[in-house]
């Protein structure tokens, strides 16, 4: 019996698509043949998978011209393509992953890694915000096979649109499945912030930069890229913070767990600016946990099961910077000698784990006629 062939589909350039990456390392686990699309931007990296993958040499980089090339390229990639199944990642890939798998009739699966609607960079703008929402309102109510990133995204989906939306959290796989030994980083006996994932609007980078100078022997570090990259760049400049604040760009994310394992406190700070953001559980989080890093977070609904069920770290909902300073100082005090840290996390790292959600993710797909 030939293997099923499973098109993944992103409209990022697969570099540090840690979840799409997961996803395909469990299929291909699980006997599925995944081959993944993405594309491909002037300072991308060259990729080595254990599993198929492409990228689109895209024209345009950003506004809807991007995202029309895109959907056109893929279209007739898939119509002119072999497969059994097509998993689309986020509504931006679902008009032309859709409309394929009508045409051929194949089955499709949808992950939605967010409230694509309510994204801050889609909040404030109406007009682009509708045509998206008008996407998910023709094509959502037909899809069968979906899952998301947490409770709260399923239940709006699922009342929206009627799906039975399946939960598969971004949890990071355990760390003996990993096969290199991490390197550890350090900074001249500096204690270590950081902060892992996009530089975009709403993630609080301003507010832990602006308390940086009421802290000592502390630096944060800023692992990623992102819209604001040159705005955090700038303020970092004007504040005078070159060695207290330093920009890490984007990393790999097989490189990744070498800064997460050296950092004492992990930074997941959010602006409350939609739902999206508001009912997030930021993979981060999962990623500090299997790092046995303590995190500092906001208070939101979905962040404060997983920090308060387990005791990994302190929920804030305010962000002056003299007060964040001596938060995030209590913190580093308080977890430095914490006699109950290892088992803490050992809990944690047991139950926050992507072998956990792998067991919905196959039975999604297994159940597929």
């Amino acid at each position: 019996m030939s293997k099923k062939i499973i098109k993944v589909v992103v409209t990022n350039d697969l570099h540090t698509d840690q979840r799409v990456h997961k996803v395909c390392f469990s299929l291909l686990k699980h006997g599925f043949e995944p081959q993944l699309t993405g594309i491909f931007r002037p300072f991308s990296q060259p990729i080595k998978r254990t599993y198929h993958t492409e990228r689109f040499e895209m024209r345009f980089q950003k506004t809807a011209l991007f995202y029309a090339e895109y959907n056109i390229k893929l279209f007739f990639k898939l119509l002119f393509g072999k497969f059994d199944i097509i998993l689309s990642n986020d509504t931006d890939t679902l008009p032309a992953a859709f409309l394929a798998a009508r045409l051929k009739k194949k089955p499709i699966v949808f992950d939605a890694h967010e409230l694509f609607t309510e994204v801050p960079e889609l909040v404030h703008r109406p007009v682009i915000k509708r045509v998206w929402k008008s996407f998910e309102d023709v094509i959502l109510p037909k899809i069968k096979y979906a899952y998301t990133v947490c409770q709260p995204i399923a239940d709006i989906y699922n009342k929206r649109y009627g799906l039975k939306m399946g939960v598969v959290r971004n949890a990071p796989l355990t760390r003996n499945s990993a096969v290199k030994t991490p390197k550890r980083f350090t900074f001249e006996g500096k204690k270590m912030l950081l902060y892992q994932g996009a530089v975009n609007v709403g993630r609080g980078l301003e507010w832990v930069i602006d308390a940086m100078p009421y802290l000592d022997n502390v630096v944060f570090c800023i692992a990623g890229d992102g819209d604001i990259t040159q705005e955090i760049t700038d303020r970092i400049l004007r504040l005078g913070l070159q060695d207290k604040v330093l920009m890490m760009g984007k990393i790999p994310f097989e490189e990744l767990y070498n800064y997460t394992i050296s950092a004492d406190l992990g930074i997941s700070l959010l602006e409350n600016r939609g739902l999206n953001y508001y009912y997030s559980l930021p993979n981060r989080i999962f990623d500090f946990v299997q790092a046995q890093v303590p995190v500092l977070a906001t208070d939101f609904p979905e962040i404060r099961n997983v920090v308060e069920a387990y005791q990994i770290g302190t929920l804030i909902d305010h962000y002056e910077p003299q007060y964040l300073a001596g938060v995030i100082q209590n913190m580093l005090s308080e977890w430095e000698n914490k006699p109950d840290k290892k088992a803490i996390f050992e809990k944690a790292q047991a139950d926050l784990c992507w072998e956990k959600d792998e067991e919905t993710l196959i039975g999604i797909f297994n159940s597929i006629q």
